[in-house]
């Protein structure tokens, strides 16, 4: 029988080792050309922090763009998704996007630029 200490300790290692694997879809801003993909690749490797360091990520963390549609941020240390969205909205408002774009969660491990719906914001005019 393996003791609890022993299986604590097995679980912690097991748990140290885990990959994350975020994506961020930007594909709707991109192709209307407001949203620079290079940029945010930069902006997201110079601010992620690790061990309360920012930028540098070493073979930790790793921040890869896919074309021009997706970046993928791989982290072999704890990593939250959250954090991810807080740069990303911080990215948002320092180009001046955030009253424009939104950052959905699609799936899990996904997240989506999207365009705010403002069709209908027009017609709720006050009638006296």
């Amino acid at each position: 029988m393996v003791s609890p200490r022993a299986t604590a300790l097995l679980s912690s290692l097991l748990s140290a080792a885990t990959k994350h694997k975020f994506v961020i879809d930007y594909s709707k801003p991109a192709a209307d050309g407001v949203f620079d993909g290079a940029d945010f690749e930069k902006f997201l490797h110079d601010r992620i922090k690790v061990e309360g360091k920012s930028g540098q990520l070493g073979e930790n963390v790793k921040v890869v763009r896919d074309g021009n549609t997706k970046i993928t941020v791989t982290s072999s240390i704890p990593f939250s998704k959250r954090y991810l969205k807080y740069l990303t909205k911080k990215f948002l408002k320092k180009n001046s996007l955030r009253d424009w774009i939104r950052v959905v969660a699609s799936s899990k491990d996904n997240y989506q630029l999207r365009f705010y719906n403002i069709a209908g914001a027009g017609d709720d005019e006050d009638e006296d």
